[in-house]
């Protein structure tokens, strides 16, 4: 989509991308922070008599999950979502470039290196009046998109500093983005000379799965998910499509339904199945180890050959859609775009389209 009245802000705006972040190696060094820094932000789940039994619960959940977690590392030759993370901002400027608009991006990740501090950081020292906060997060959750912009305007007090703060909350909307994902899912049928709307091919739709206890709160992740499938499988012509959550189980709480592999199991008889990853955007332990390895393993003995749809990660259609968010945060008009929305989940957010 095409910016209408470009100008250019290289003096006034920075943009800052939030990711996840993995470990690059296979350390126990490496994946223990990792995994003790997830379990400490989501220790309201299992909350503790006092921080410091939290904290220690959280170093014991991270100490017994990252062997396993780092064998899965050294199967895949390392976890590629940093690198992919990246090249998105690289591509992400080179686009916002192209339409006027020269402003420094930073990349900032949840639980590893470069941390948000370290993003914000560097954005400092341009001085922006105004940052544009995009979460590249397809689905908006509590523990990913709303957490993560929650800590970066903590960060930014904490800093004295006070920019204005434009933030990205949920974009699954996007009509481009919408239009990317089909085509990428539509592609991968065609590759693997798939029928979806036959007996012997199906669609099986996996997001990441989220605990019960943040859906009763309120949160819409779910509601999201759901109709983010119903409007891929209209888009496809696909009638009949299977949704799956990928559930951890290294916490004993309660997490969506069906899991991944139960919606596999249902589908015995079936002998093609494409998976499309649709939480996701780069590929990583989730993708290339728990589909491609783990579930793969899990269809072959159900008799059923499993395909899955790669993570458009690198599309040039992705970056363009990334852009279309960062320009509307920053009160540009685009094209294409009309019905923006008060954030159910983010009270305050510049930019949504789930409000409605």
């Amino acid at each position: 989509m095409d910016i209408l009245n470009p100008s250019r802000m290289t003096d006034s705006a920075g943009v800052l991308l939030i990711n996840f972040g993995e470990p690059e190696t296979t350390s126990l060094g490496e994946v223990v922070p990792f995994l003790e820094r997830i379990f400490t932000a989501n220790s309201r789940l299992e909350p503790g008599d006092d921080p410091e039994s939290e904290r220690l619960r959280s170093r014991m959940l991270a100490k017994q999950r990252a062997p396993s977690l780092a064998r899965s590392y050294a199967r895949i030759g390392g976890s590629p979502l940093n690198a992919q993370a990246l090249e998105q901002a690289r591509m992400l400027s080179s686009e916002l470039a192209s339409r006027g608009v020269e402003v420094p991006v930073e990349i900032g990740m949840q639980f590893t290196e470069p941390t948000i501090e370290d993003a914000i950081t560097r954005l400092r020292r341009h001085n922006p009046k105004k940052i544009a906060v995009l979460p590249v997060y397809p689905l908006c959750g509590p523990s990913t998109t709303v957490a993560s912009l929650a800590s970066v305007t903590t960060t930014i007090e904490s800093l004295g500093w006070e920019p204005e703060i434009l933030e990205v909350t949920g974009w699954h909307r996007h009509p481009d983005y919408h239009s990317l994902r089909a085509r990428t899912t539509q592609n991968a049928a065609q590759d693997a000379g798939l029928d979806l709307n036959t007996e012997t091919d199906r669609l099986l739709f996996s997001a990441h799965g989220t605990p019960i206890r943040y859906v009763r709160e309120g949160s819409r992740y779910v509601k999201y998910v759901e109709e983010w499938c119903k409007a891929q499988g209209q888009t496809l012509g696909v009638h009949n499509w299977d949704l799956g959550y990928q559930n951890h189980s290294n916490r004993k709480v309660e997490w969506t339904q069906p899991s991944i592999e139960e919606a596999l199991q249902s589908l015995a008889g079936v002998k093609n199945v494409l998976v499309d990853p649709v939480s996701f955007m780069h590929e990583q332990s989730e993708t290339l180890m728990e589909l491609d390895i783990d579930l793969r393993d899990e269809a072959a003995a159900l008799g059923i050959r499993l395909h899955r749809v790669p993570v458009p990660h690198d599309d040039e259609a992705f970056s363009s859609v990334l852009a279309d968010l960062v320009l509307m945060a920053l009160g540009q008009e685009v094209r294409g775009i009309h019905t923006l929305t008060r954030c159910r989940c983010r009270p305050g957010a510049t930019v949504c389209f789930n409000g409605a």
